[in-house]
């Protein structure tokens, strides 16, 4: 097991975890807004344990990886996650991403995946794009993303405790409201920098990944909870897969924006599924 850093040609350390067998499919996570390679904690174990590769790494801002003031933008996370898979030597991968992570995947598998990437997974992801605006009348209002703004700039922490309760559906009739999740959701958010995740708002909410889904000629599997408070389904996953050459969509009733966490077992299954198919 190999944990440490790569430095990238701006100066960058990106902080990475490379697990498993050398000669094992690779399976690259990508985590989503302002959390962690630690967020995909339980897919790792799992896929390790089922003798994948499994990779992540913290995208520049974030954890590990140095508090970067600039760069903070989508081409940018993308060049990185470039050069990560450049210095592992990694091929035929599989990429996964939640979220913010999604969108992530989405640009590196179009823009670099040529030749390199196997298939996709986007997960409770932001494409193709979440801001409402006459081309997407029915997306998520701006006051929404200035209030992320807001609390992320001025309140941080309280703000990161506070929005754990909708991430994982914790608000919901009947829900069982674990609070170690929450804890380390903030514990994962706090480790990064502020003006890195203040920026990262602006990239999750306003980056059109229209162009970018046309362009994927991979299988992609599209995974969605139905109530999904922070990426709602109508408004992202239920419209990227159709945009996908190969796209195909599983979405699951009642399951939050965090289902990789709160279904674990469920999701787990499912992509083992779709891996091997």
């Amino acid at each position: 097991m190999e944990s440490g850093f790569i430095t990238l040609k701006d100066g960058v350390q990106i902080f990475f975890k490379d697990w498993g067998p050398k000669d094992g499919q690779v399976v690259f996570f990508h985590h989503g807004w302002p959390l962690t390679s630690d967020d995909w904690d339980s897919q790792m174990m799992f896929f390790l344990a089922n003798g994948y590769r499994v990779v992540a790494h913290d995208r520049r801002g974030h954890g590990r990886s140095t508090q970067t003031s600039t760069g903070n933008n989508m081409n940018t996370y993308c060049a990185d996650v470039a050069e990560v898979v450049a210095a592992l030597k990694l091929k035929n991968a599989i990429h996964v991403g939640h979220s913010t992570g999604g969108g992530e995947v989405t640009r590196y598998v179009a823009r670099y995946g040529k030749g390199l990437v196997k298939k996709a997974v986007i997960i409770g992801a932001i494409p193709p794009v979440m801001i409402k605006s006459d081309k997407n009348p029915d997306g998520v209002p701006k006051e929404v993303f200035d209030g992320i703004r807001n609390g992320t700039a001025y309140n941080r922490s309280q703000f990161y405790q506070d929005i754990t309760i909708p991430f994982y559906g914790y608000n919901r009739p009947g829900a069982k409201v674990l609070q170690a999740v929450r804890d380390n959701w903030w514990r994962q958010g706090m480790m990064g920098g502020i003006k890195a995740a203040y920026d990262c708002v602006e990239v999750f909410s306003e980056t059109d990944f229209t162009e970018d889904l046309k362009m994927i000629d991979v299988p992609v599997l599209v995974m969605h909870g139905e109530d999904d408070q922070i990426a709602p389904f109508q408004v992202t996953g239920n419209k990227s897969w159709k945009l996908l050459k190969h796209g195909q969509l599983k979405s699951y009733p009642g399951f939050p924006h965090g289902m990789p966490t709160t279904h674990a077992e469920v999701i787990n299954a499912d992509l083992l599924a779709f891996f091997k198919a």
